[in-house]
């Protein structure tokens, strides 16, 4: 059984962040140990400190969904982190990484979106895009084949910050925690390890929203984007997964008058 560093690290990035409860400030500054320490998690899971540590240490053993439930509530995560921890508790033994083909169906149809469409595969590469894409973030066929991929775009390409302006450091921020998420199910493969080393020698505030350990999850919304020919324009845009392979995520976008369009068009056919 291989080991599962990734679960270890979760683990302990998020014990470290909890402050104890019920000591003064004079007590917390003289711990030594940043957050809770080991003993401490396991008391409120319920298990015993040896188990505890080697889940930490990443060990080759496997926690069952009760202990995960239990480690969920010691460390107090949220609903996409608990997900995460679940994904990670039974995360391991896959095969090397292969980067995703768009069937000619999805290109298909991403091709006739009116607005901006893409496709793109659990590592964040771009498959597929259509014009309305290309017109709104530049052409991503000018990028070279290994270097086109969302998170590669968003954080190392000056073409990133111009279309998203004031929201840059946001979304970029938010396109990491989203990386993460996937990059921790694919431990120690070497094609995610050289895109976090490309990205982290390349964007200075990488690091550090690396550090943090954040995990995100898709969310649909509202973008409001500077368009090289339009100015800056209101997009609702939301991610889809593809029924055939599940890895790959469609997103889309619409402005807002295509919207507004869209909703007229619906309420006369009442």
């Amino acid at each position: 059984m291989a080991s599962n560093r990734p679960f270890g690290n979760f683990l302990r990035s998020r014990r470290t962040r909890l402050c104890p409860e019920n000591l003064s400030d004079e007590a917390r500054k003289r711990r030594r140990t940043s957050g809770l320490k080991r003993e401490e998690v396991a008391q409120r899971a319920g298990i015993s400190v040896e188990w505890y540590v080697k889940l930490e240490q990443g060990r080759a053993v496997t926690p069952s969904r009760e202990t995960v439930e239990a480690l969920g509530d010691a460390l107090r995560l949220d609903r996409i982190e608990r997900a995460h921890l679940h994904s990670l508790a039974v995360a391991g033994g896959r095969q090397p990484f292969r980067r995703e083909e768009a069937p000619d169906i999805l290109r298909a149809i991403v091709s006739d979106m009116p607005g901006p469409a893409y496709i793109t595969g659990q590592r964040f590469d771009i498959l597929a895009w259509n014009d309305a894409t290309t017109a709104l973030f530049g052409d991503f066929g000018r990028i070279a084949h290994d270097d086109r991929n969302v998170m590669h775009w968003m954080l190392t390409d000056p073409a990133a910050k111009k279309v998203f302006g004031q929201s840059w450091p946001d979304e970029a921020h938010r396109i990491v925690s989203l990386f993460r998420a996937s990059y921790d199910l694919w431990p120690g493969d070497p094609t995610f390890i050289a895109l976090v080393d490309q990205v982290r020698e390349r964007c200075p505030e990488f690091e550090g929203w690396w550090t943090e350990h954040g995990i995100g999850a898709p969310i649909s919304g509202v973008k409001w984007l500077h368009h090289p020919t339009q100015g800056l324009v209101r997009y609702d845009y939301a991610t889809f997964q593809a029924n055939d392979d599940p890895a790959l995520k469609l997103a889309l976008y619409m402005s807002g008058a295509a919207c507004r369009s869209g909703r007229a068009k619906a309420g006369d056919g009442k």
